[in-house]
């Protein structure tokens, strides 16, 4: 099988290689460089680098141009298959393929169409994670069904760690449906039931705040670690939150921050949350219960 790849960050991964092992990757087609670093220099993106690697012939676009669309045409591909592209496929590029596009996507769809499912799937407080493949149409995210997995989802897992679970677990079910497209014997169902949208999430919809509920909060920290990134905003300024765990048992006033037992502890409604490591702004990640101990007063320092 002659197949197209599109991706681009490190969750494309276990999905390329699979491919490549099994069928005839013809080309990857990945975002551009990218500034990256406090240098922010131009940076080839994972996928480009492991295409680099493995001796793929690869495109670099954010979108699907006329040179994009020409040069696929050339190679006649028999499948596209997209995990994590970050860019939309229009309709004359959904045609080149003979047999379409297919796409790996971190939700059951309809529930979560979007660029961040998994994310919100967290948020949610859901104790399962899914994978579904799907053929792409011009709708987002709205095509039929070729496959579905569900799998548990730890009640401490951040997005990152279960992303990359995902990541090979996905690749396999790829596997399944691209062999099965081969031979002819997948069926594809329309999604069911309302649809649920999950858009990227931005920083500030990151900050972890002290009167909302403590589950609601660890749930947040989860979906955004480790991007966009927990913060708060407290009286010694902005503190990004690297781990932490709820804490129901100790009793901390809501927006202030108890030391107990070695352990750092800030109130919530509901609980409270131990920080375990921070980054001060404009400083490197540390403890916190290092962090702590440059408090000038504890007793009055304070967060919203």
């Amino acid at each position: 099988m002659k197949i197209v790849f599109a991706g681009t960050p490190e969750v494309a991964i276990p999905t390329l290689e699979r491919l490549v092992s099994e069928h005839d990757v013809v080309a990857v087609l990945t975002r551009p460089d990218a500034p990256h670093g406090r240098k922010r220099e131009m940076t080839p993106s994972v996928v480009a680098r492991r295409a680099h690697e493995l001796g793929i012939l690869t495109l670099k676009s954010a979108k699907f141009d006329s040179s994009v669309l020409a040069e696929l045409s050339r190679l006649q591909p028999d499948l596209g298959v997209v995990v994590a592209f970050g860019g939309l496929i229009p309709r004359n590029g959904l045609d080149v393929p003979r047999l379409g596009w297919i796409n790996l996507h971190f939700s059951h769809l309809p529930q979560w169409r979007g660029a961040s499912p998994l994310q919100h799937e967290i948020m949610s407080g859901s104790s399962a994670s899914h994978v579904t493949i799907f053929r792409l149409v011009e709708q987002l995210d709205a095509g039929d069904v070729l496959a579905t997995g569900t799998f548990p989802l730890g009640a401490h897992e951040t997005a990152g760690s279960a992303l990359r679970r995902l990541s090979v677990d996905g690749a396999a079910l790829v596997s399944d449906v691209v062999s099965s497209l081969r031979a002819g014997e997948v069926v594809a169902v329309p999604q069911v039931g309302p649809a649920t949208y999950a858009p990227k999430l931005s920083s500030t919809q990151s900050q972890l705040v002290a009167n909302n509920v403590v589950d609601s909060v660890y749930n947040l920290f989860r979906a955004v670690t480790p991007e966009p990134g927990a913060w708060i905003e407290s009286s010694s300024g902005r503190i990004k939150i690297l781990d932490c765990a709820p804490e129901y048992e100790v009793a901390v006033p809501m927006g202030r921050l108890v030391v107990a037992n070695g352990h750092v502890l800030i109130g919530l409604k509901q609980g409270a949350l131990e920080l375990r490591r921070v980054q001060p702004a404009g400083k490197s990640a540390m403890r916190a219960v290092d962090w702590v101990r440059g408090i000038h007063s504890v007793a009055v320092w304070s967060f919203s």
